[in-house]
């Protein structure tokens, strides 16, 4: 362990007596090093060593004074690079070693402790005790200034300070990829304190800070990870191959080239190699350079040669230090390269060899060969003749220098040598030539051969033979007759050479010979045939007789095209008498058989022509893919012969397509029935566009060129979307035009018109025009009778159909009896049922339901009519409070009934005049009451000062009670005349 500044590092693992006299001696060779004292659980408070030095000027150290002065400052006194340092120094350094591949929860080190702020734990004594009794303050705190790579290995106790190692496994040659460390852990404690970090340490850093403010440290901890034998020496390739040639001498080092890896450090490394076979010829040997690098040399024992033992193969063992050592092995070849040491060698000194001589030239007639054991180059051998063999023999035997073949290549005179004496010489790279004689002796031989007669039967001219190609099997070609001048030998014969002939003695005859054809002969196949008939006697004498048969031609072949189906292409709208293509069809007979004509068949369409002589195929008007994009007809290839031969190929021509066709919809105006409220990017139908062209030409895209904002079209399915929710009450049809563009160069285009019709849906509610609030009233006169209408109630509805039929119902009412009013469900016109009494006087007020006949859920909304029946209006707050009034309202579940025909009533068969009577003159009377009262109410109001209308509209459910508010201060009147 080594300290700066104030604090001193000890490992926190058990040590023995003399560990801790080590760091005691450590200590006191320390110069001045301060120490800290600690108590049991928390710190005490720090008092300096009368010995340690007074308090100096910044940047002096004075230890010759002491003074007994408040210790501000320390001077700390270093060996090495470290000098006094004026200043109150809290950085501290504690250094720690372990060995690689401990598990977690081991111990570090405790830095409480060997920073002395907490008392050693039993059997830990501190060699430097302080020097007054621990006072009690608050308690200390440790964490990590930074969480890098470092504290991913440790885990550190924030309250007792102690570093443990983490579930996280330290592998140091992992940690560690390009650093070496010391050497293994030498037995003892797994984790121990060392002196000072070595130069290739591997370590881990860790930023601590020891808190509260009066004993802060800055503490660095490095933690040196000591390696250990956990892994084998490992050869980069498993096989090595090492080459020495056969003449290297004894004690020859050569370098393996491939030496072992191990990833541990020291003696932990690899240290020897060894081989597990020496073959009694090589030892290996070790070598280690100033990088301690360590590589294994081979080294030769013994003479090599490689025509004896070309290789050797062994083991080769790298062994490491450790203890146990582990070990690592590959294969070690050791090939023996060739060098030239052997020369080429004959097996004879002589041989004897004997010619007739009657040979033929070019008969080979012995042949040497030597043996150079070497390999390649270094045994290739070339054959030459001495200089002492006389230049008539080297005329007369050729010798090939490379296969040491001798061949006759002369004709042997009468005049020629008997005995001919051939040395031989067999040259090697750098050798001194083999020398071999070939004794070569030739027997003359004096004979008369037999005799060949022939007699032809198939036409024969300058000695050849004419044969048709059609010729049946078994045709007589020739007799052949065989005679031996000398007459005392048996002469025999035979067929000589390739062809379908056959030649057999004809019998009953002797030495009558038949050839005749064995097989059916094609001139196509061949037109030439050359044989020999060969006759020989028992003596060896032979004679041959060359037979030349020409076959003459037959129109026996049609003409053949080269492909039977003849594919074409060309681009439509072409010229006229465009070029298509060059037919040619081929004929193996001669002559005219074999001139082939061209003719169109009669499939073909009149604008096809084609040449009879050059084959040459053209169109004679132009193409239309559109009106037909495939031709497939025939052509027949005629020849020249008697009968005539023909074949017939099929012309498959495809019209390839241009841009010639602009994009065509289907309808020239399109009209689509949307409803209204249709979801954004919804379906609202197909526009049909098709292109007549194909390929590129015939793709089609599709956009809108008005109202983009709000519609969208598919391209590659032609859907055409809006890109909102639309509204028929804003407007009920749009009008697009949509451009469809393909995909030829130049691009051709067309546009369609869109009509968009927006279908009506039931999405608004009646709206109530009258009466305008629910706060207004009428006044309704006691002397009203019964029919009289009284008042309405008017609505309209914004939707279309029978969306916007309306229809009126009384749903509640309040009053003395509400029951005498009731309301047209169609009109909305509210009359007197029965006639008022007495009892009917007061506030009566009728909850009206508007609704439509929407689909699939009709709309409603309600209003409130509030009828006054008195004789006059005295008091209008007194009827203001009553509307302000909550009405209790029951809500009567009936829905209005509305017929589309008119109602029928039954009228009873009497007279009607006394009751038309009757009504007229109540009539009459009914009318002047009302105008009377109308008069009298318009003249009163005319004396009030007017107020505005607040008018609002309330909807009221329809279930349970009703509860209304008063939405307008003045009553309305609505008068029934």
């Amino acid at each position: 362990m080594s300290g700066e500044g104030e604090g001193e590092g000890v490992s926190s693992a058990a040590r023995s007596a003399p560990a801790a006299a080590s760091r005691g001696m450590r200590g006191r060779r320390g110069a001045r090093r301060s120490r800290a004292l600690a108590q049991s659980g928390r710190p005490a408070p720090w008092h300096p060593r009368p010995d340690m030095g007074r308090l100096g000027r910044p940047g002096s150290c004075s230890t010759s004074r002491r003074r007994n002065l408040p210790p501000l400052l320390l001077c700390l006194l270093f060996v090495g690079p470290f000098h006094c340092l004026a200043s109150y120094s809290r950085a501290t350094e504690l250094l720690y070693s372990l060995n690689e591949g401990l598990p977690a929860g081991v111990l570090i080190g405790s830095l409480a402790e060997d920073l002395r702020l907490a008392p050693r734990a039993p059997g830990r004594p501190d060699p430097q005790p302080p020097q007054r009794a621990p006072q009690p303050g608050p308690p200390l705190s440790f964490s990590l200034a930074s969480r890098g790579l470092s504290g991913q290995y440790v885990t550190l106790d924030n309250r007792s300070g102690e570093l443990h190692t983490s579930a996280r496994e330290i592998d140091r040659e992992a940690l560690c990829l390009e650093g070496g460390g010391g050497g293994g852990a030498a037995g003892g404690d797994s984790i121990s304190i060392a002196s000072s970090p070595s130069p290739d340490s591997c370590l881990l850093l860790l930023d601590v800070l020891v808190l509260p403010q009066e004993y802060f440290r800055f503490v660095k901890v490095k933690i040196a990870i000591r390696d250990v034998n956990d892994n084998a020496p490992r050869f980069p390739v498993s096989q090595i191959s090492v080459w020495v040639p056969e003449n290297a001498p004894v004690n020859t080092r050569l370098a393996i080239e491939h030496p072992a890896m191990d990833p541990d450090v020291g003696t932990n490394g690899v240290q020897t190699y060894r081989l597990l076979d020496y073959h009694r010829m090589f030892t290996l040997d070790v070598e280690e350079n100033e990088n301690g690098e360590r590589t294994p040399y081979l080294i030769v024992m013994g003479l090599l040669d490689r025509e004896t033992q070309d290789q050797y193969v062994s083991i080769i063992i790298a062994e490491d230090g450790g203890s146990p050592p582990l070990l690592g092995s590959a294969t070690l070849t050791i090939g023996i390269s060739d060098i030239n040491d052997n020369c080429p060698l004959f097996a004879d000194s002589q041989i004897n060899v004997t010619v007739y001589g009657n040979a033929t030239v070019g008969t080979p007639i012995a042949a040497v060969q030597a043996v150079d054991r070497d390999l390649g180059t270094n045994a290739q051998i070339t054959y030459s003749y001495s200089q002492k063999v006389p230049q008539a023999s080297k005329d007369l035997f050729h010798l090939d220098e490379t296969s040491g073949v001798i061949t006759l290549s002369s004709k042997i005179g009468g005049s020629v040598l008997q005995t001919h004496r051939l040395t031989i010489l067999a040259n090697g790279p750098g050798c001194i030539p083999a020398v071999i004689t070939a004794m070569v002796s030739i027997i003359k031989v004096i004979f008369r051969p037999p005799e060949i007669v022939p007699r032809y039967i198939a036409n024969e001219a300058d000695g050849i033979v004419y044969l048709k190609e059609l010729e049946p099997v078994n045709t007589p070609v020739a007799f052949f007759t065989i005679r031996d001048p000398e007459g005392k030998y048996k002469v025999n014969c035979h067929l000589d050479g390739e062809g379908p002939f056959r030649l057999s003695p004809y019998k009953p005859y002797r030495n009558e010979y038949l050839l005749e054809t064995t097989k059916l002969m094609d001139y196509e196949l061949q037109q030439f045939y050359e044989v020999a008939v060969v006759a020989w006697n028992s003596e060896g004498f032979h004679v041959k007789k060359i037979i030349k048969v020409q076959l003459l031609d037959d129109n026996d072949n049609a003409p053949v095209f080269l492909q039977p189906l003849i594919e074409l292409t060309i681009e439509e709208n072409n010229a006229p008498h465009a070029f298509l293509t060059k037919l040619y069809a081929t004929d193996a007979d001669s002559g005219e058989r074999g001139q082939v004509s061209y003719f169109l068949g009669h499939d073909a369409p009149s604008y096809f022509s084609l040449d009879s002589v050059t084959g040459i195929l053209t169109v004679s008007t132009p193409l239309d893919r559109e009106e037909k994009e495939k031709y497939r007809y025939t052509v027949r290839a005629v020849d020249c012969g008697k009968p005539p031969r023909e074949s017939v190929a099929t012309v498959a021509l495809t019209v390839l397509d241009k841009n010639d066709n602009s994009p065509r919809f289907i309808n020239k105006d399109f009209s689509f029935f949307v409803p209204e409220n249709f979801p954004g990017y919804g379906e609202i139908g197909v526009i049909s566009v098709t292109d007549a062209d194909a390929g590129r030409n015939g793709w089609v895209a599709l956009s809108v060129l008005n109202q983009s904002d709000i519609f969208v079209i598919d391209t590659g399915k032609g859907m055409l979307r809006a890109k909102v929710s639309l509204d028929r009450e804003q407007q009920s049809s749009y009008t697009l035009w949509v451009e469809a563009v393909d995909g030829g160069e130049p691009a051709l285009s067309s546009t369609a018109k869109i009509t968009i019709l927006l279908l009506d849906i039931n999405d608004n509610p009646p709206l109530v025009l009258f009466p305008q609030s629910n706060m207004s009233y009428l006044l309704v006169l006691p002397s009203t009778l019964p029919g009289s209408p009284v008042t309405e109630v008017y609505a309209v509805d914004k939707d279309t159909g029978m969306n916007a039929v309306i229809a009126y119902s009384i749903i509640g009412r309040r009053g003395p009896r509400p029951e005498s009013f009731r309301i047209d469900p169609k009109t909305g016109n509210i009359t007197l049922e029965e006639a008022l009494l007495q009892t009917d006087y007061g506030l009566h007020r009728l909850l009206v339901k508007v609704s439509d006949h929407g689909y699939p859920e009709p709309l409603y909304s309600t209003v409130m009519v509030n009828l006054f029946v008195n004789d006059t209006v005295s008091n209008e707050s007194y009827i203001e409070s009553l509307l302000r009034k909550e009405p209790d309202i029951n809500i009567e579940e009936k829905e209005p009934q509305i017929s589309i025909e008119p109602t029928h009533r039954k009228v009873e068969s009497v007279s009607c005049m006394p009751t038309l009577v009757a009504l007229s003159v109540i009539s009459l009377g009914s009318i002047t009451l009302v105008t009377g009262m109308g008069v009298y109410i318009c003249l009163r109001r005319g004396k009030k000062h007017p107020r505005e209308d607040e008018s609002l509209e309330v909807q009221i459910p329809l279930k349970g009670k009703i509860d209304l508010y008063m939405r307008e201060r003045k009553p309305m009147d609505i008068s029934n005349i």
